[in-house]
C-alpha cells in the first residue's frame, strides 16, 4: 500500500521520513463492519484482499465476499444486524437482495438503501 500524504506534527523544518517495506507492486481492498450496541463497546470487523495480478485472481470483493463478512459478523456479535451502506452497485444487486430477503429475520437494511 502507498502511504498517504498528510500533514505532520514533527518538527520544523525536519521532513518526517516514512518506511513502507515492499515493492508497491499489486492492490489491497478493505471491507469492514462497525458494530455499535448499547451498553458495549463499539468493534470493527473486517477482511482483506490481496491482488497481485495473478491469473483468475479477483481484484475486488465480490457477492460472496461481502455476505461471508456479514454472516461472520453475526456469528461474533450474535444478535440483529442492521445494515447501513453507501450506494456501491455491488451492495444494491440482485444478489444482495436476494440474500436479505433470505435472511430477514436477523438482517435489516434501512429500505432507502434498496432503491433500484
Amino acid at each position: 500500500m502507498t502511504p498517504p500524504r498528510a500533514r505532520t506534527w514533527g518538527r520544523i523544518g525536519q521532513t518526517p521520513v516514512v518506511r513502507v517495506r515492499g515493492r508497491g507492486s499489486g492492490r489491497d481492498s478493505m471491507a469492514g463492519v462497525t458494530c455499535y450496541k448499547s451498553g458495549e463497546r463499539s468493534r470493527s470487523i473486517y477482511a482483506i484482499r490481496e491482488y497481485r495480478g495473478r491469473k483468475d485472481e479477483p481484484k475486488g470483493f465480490g457477492l460472496r465476499d461481502f455476505r461471508d463478512l456479514i454472516v461472520r459478523a453475526r456469528i461474533q456479535l450474535g444478535g440483529r444486524i442492521v445494515l447501513v451502506w453507501d450506494n456501491v452497485r455491488l451492495h444494491l444487486t440482485v444478489g444482495m437482495r436476494e440474500f436479505i430477503a433470505a435472511n430477514a429475520e436477523w438482517l435489516g437494511v434501512p429500505t432507502a438503501h434498496l432503491r433500484p
